[in-house]
């Protein structure tokens, strides 16, 4: 493998029913950042059938070039002819950088065709930059630079592990959905299109769907909320949830919680903040009854303004929060909600 021939930042664009998915947007963002520093392009893959008319919005988000792969074989997710076209655009245009969501669908192609191309792959990354490796020169080993420096939680979020992928190309991750920033849509500006149309040779991996079954949302995705009103084990019991929820009524929020509420049963994993949750970034993000263990925050820390209210003063929540208040969430919250009530019936 000549690293030398590999060059450009690249980003798996996914859509679902021929409409772009945020992740793609915010890892549009984030490869431009990378590419500023290599001193190159941005471009976007996105695969599909009847698709060209996403390249326009891709350019808007900031895409230098879309790369449309439109075959009727993609017209559904399927990981073998996803697998097999992502492959062939990589071989064939040798990005330096591949950046795939880590989403149900960027956590499946991703692997597999890293597996393909004979690299490595950083799942679930959580910072992505370009610097040294290794981190610190060390006598008698090179240090390479340009390397595309990958961050993400490990050992269950109590350290932090940066990774490198020195010796192989392209350098690829999966990228948690909420934690890159997507720029701002310019409209009327253009990439240049490229259709590539590589074969996709039907085996023994496909596989055949027979039903497409499509669920009604019962509950509101946490990652679009402006504001959140989280709660922890600290709520005491999923009845004392109403209290959130009153309060969630009058700022027009939404509830979500944090990993020891899910498991308890008390709140759907739909409404989990955290490393194993969503990643947010509302404007206001109230942390109620949560201890702010690592796992948590990593979810939550880039909020705007994070309000915490814990009867433990020592909580580690206290330590990301802009506004804290130490006391009994069952007296605070209720006279919090009734004061914003009169506020609002006052305007």
């Amino acid at each position: 493998m000549s690293l030398e021939e590999y060059k450009g930042v690249a980003i798996f664009a996914q859509q679902v029913d021929n409409k772009l998915s945020s992740i793609a947007f915010e890892l549009i963002g984030k490869a431009h950042e990378l590419a500023a520093d290599l001193g190159t392009d941005v471009t976007a893959v996105v695969l599909g059938s009847n698709i060209a008319n996403l390249a326009d919005e891709l350019a808007e988000y900031g895409a230098d070039k879309v790369v449309v792969i439109d075959d009727p074989a993609l017209e559904t997710y399927r990981t073998e002819p996803y697998a097999q076209a992502l492959t062939a655009y990589i071989n064939e245009y040798k990005p330096e950088i591949m950046l795939v969501g880590a989403t149900a669908i960027g956590r499946d192609l991703g692997p597999t065709v890293s597996a393909r191309v004979k690299t490595g792959l950083t799942a679930d990354c959580t910072s992505l930059e370009i610097g040294d490796f290794p981190l610190q020169a060390r006598e008698g080993q090179e240090q390479k630079h340009n390397q595309l420096l990958m961050t993400r939680p490990a050992f269950g979020g109590n350290t932090i592990a940066t990774i490198a992928c020195p010796d192989n190309r392209p350098q690829m991750a999966t990228v948690r959905p909420g934690v890159m920033q997507k720029l701002e849509k310019q409209a009327g500006r253009k990439a240049e299109v490229i259709n590539f149309k590589p074969e996709l040779k039907e085996n023994n991996r496909f596989v055949e769907i027979l039903n497409i079954v499509k669920n009604v949302a019962t509950t509101v995705d946490i990652m679009d909320a402006k504001i959140l009103v989280s709660g922890g084990r600290g709520v005491g019991s999923p009845e004392n949830f109403k209290l959130l929820d009153d309060l969630a009524e009058v700022l027009g929020g939404t509830v979500s919680c944090s990993r020891a509420v899910v498991d308890a049963g008390w709140k759907p994993k739909d409404l989990q903040v955290g490393q194993t949750g969503k990643t947010v970034r509302p404007n206001v993000y109230f942390a109620i009854g949560i201890s702010g263990a690592i796992q948590h925050t990593a979810g939550m820390e880039e909020s705007d303004i994070i309000i915490a209210i814990n009867k433990d003063e020592t909580a580690p929540i206290f330590d990301v929060a802009d506004y804290g208040i130490v006391g009994d969430l069952n007296k605070i919250l209720p006279a919090l909600t009734e004061a914003l009530k009169a506020e609002v019936a006052s305007k």
